[in-house]
């Protein structure tokens, strides 16, 4: 059985920032750009209680909480204070698999320091960080990934939630199947329209039909209702995308955005080259000016070859998107994926 813990730094980028302002630390804080249409990177506990959160316009934040204090983001301390967390993680196991700046996977079935218990670890991980940088970090405990992460959300901010393996169907029988990873808004609303609202009532329909309903992510809904992850903790994974967006401060239709379509290619095409890798799968992001994000993703055999061939695929998922005319967009973006080491690959049928 394996022993997994799910590490999240609480607030983390507000909580880098507030270690030079102690004076600060009751005050709603929030971090954020001074771009005429910029939006929350990251909210203070304090500010969370005025329902400020991440993605939130700083439109929208300023009228629910007019006193909130504003610090414009610094990334080179954020990646500071996460490279020292990751030194700590790294004296507890090799395998660490690291999501963003402020959240990592490990696996401690055997921990470096043969601690009696994956508990104890995260305990003393918690306490390494807190003493080491002056942040604290929430932890989940469990025996896969999808357990762990759930867990780790738990008993924020600062706090500890295990699984043992004799509790998992009890913990997951009740849980909302918004919590898991992969169920957004348009998945949610779909498993509602089945009446399926949580893990337990999922247990009672057959893999079929989830299959029928949702695809392959139909076989994934069905493992996560029985409380099974076999994805192992990846160590040495390579980053999973690459991606680049713009905010325009003015809300444009998609032929207005045309023209920043070349520059977003030519920045994704620029980064694969200079980190020396390959990509076999595109996806285009817009987001409407009521905030809906509407995505859309192609993968391919083989490796894209050509920064024109990237431009083909934007207008190939573009069109497959069947955006109306009159809708307007305040952000466009594109991301690769399916990154491997760049190699000579055969001529991509985009239409095949």
């Amino acid at each position: 059985m394996r022993k997994i813990i799910h590490i999240d730094m609480d607030a983390f980028y507000a909580s880098v920032e507030l270690r030079n302002h102690p004076d600060l630390k009751q005050q709603p804080v929030v971090i954020s750009s001074n771009h005429p249409r910029a939006v929350i990177a990251a909210a203070s506990y304090p500010a969370r209680s005025f329902g400020l959160r991440s993605a939130m316009s700083m439109t929208q934040a300023r009228k629910l909480c007019p006193q909130l204090v504003v610090i414009e983001p610094n990334f080179n301390k954020y990646r500071e204070a996460s490279a020292q967390i990751h030194q700590i993680f790294q004296q507890y196991t090799t395998l660490i698999e690291p999501l963003s700046l402020d959240e990592a996977y490990l696996d401690v079935t055997q921990n470096l320091k043969n601690l009696a218990s994956a508990t104890e670890v995260a305990k003393c991980i918690q306490a390494d960080i807190f003493a080491q940088t002056g942040l604290t970090a929430s932890a989940g405990v469990a025996p896969n990934k999808f357990l762990a992460k759930i867990a780790s959300d738990w008993h924020k901010p600062n706090g500890i939630c295990v699984i043992k393996p004799h509790q998992v169907q009890a913990f997951i029988q009740d849980l909302a199947l918004s919590k898991i990873p992969g169920v957004g808004r348009v998945t949610n609303e779909k498993l509602k329209n089945l009446r399926l609202e949580t893990l337990g009532d999922l247990q009672k329909i057959d893999e079929n039909i989830l299959s029928y309903h949702f695809g392959k992510y139909g076989k994934q809904l069905y493992l996560y209702a029985q409380g099974i992850d076999e994805r192992p903790v990846e160590s040495e994974r390579q980053r999973q995308q690459i991606s680049k967006e713009t905010t325009f401060d003015q809300d444009f239709t998609l032929a207005e955005c045309h023209p920043y379509w070349d520059k977003l290619v030519q920045q994704v095409w620029q980064t694969l080259k200079q980190k020396q890798l390959s990509a076999r799968g595109v996806t285009a992001k817009l987001k409407l000016k009521n905030f809906q994000v509407l995505q859309h993703s192609k993968s391919f055999k083989q490796a894209l070859n050509s920064q024109d061939e990237l431009s083909l695929v934007l207008e190939q998922l573009l069109d497959e998107m069947y955006i109306p005319e009159q809708d307007q967009f305040r952000l466009i973006g594109i991301g690769v994926y399916q990154l491997s080491e760049q190699q000579q690959e055969q001529q991509l049928s985009l239409w095949g």
